[in-house]
């Protein structure tokens, strides 16, 4: 499994209209293929800070088949005008569980 994380800042005032948008996105990940799990989580301490964590089966599947999707298209056409600068994306694999 591989992790999707997108540090992710927007426009001060945009925070609703982003939320919003992520959650009209919910049916386009659950449909993408190999898709596992989607949640977006906003900062405490910075609150127009957002990390986009998604679950994908392969990274193939986030940086090929999703990123290359119409979904992906409307997923940008919903949040994009909220971004403050571009997201900063990284992938990962869990190397230690602890419960």
């Amino acid at each position: 499994m591989v992790w999707e994380i997108a540090r992710i800042t927007v426009k001060p005032g945009m925070e609703q209209a982003f939320e919003e948008g992520a959650t009209q996105a919910v049916p386009l990940f659950r449909n993408a293929k190999g898709c596992l799990g989607m949640e977006l989580q906003r900062s405490i301490e910075t609150p127009s800070g957002y990390r986009l964590v998604v679950q994908w089966e392969t990274l193939e599947d986030h940086t090929v088949h999703f990123r290359g999707s119409e979904d992906f298209q409307k997923w940008r056409a919903l949040v994009s005008h909220c971004f403050d600068g571009p997201p900063a994306v990284e992938h990962t694999n869990q190397v230690v569980f602890g419960f």
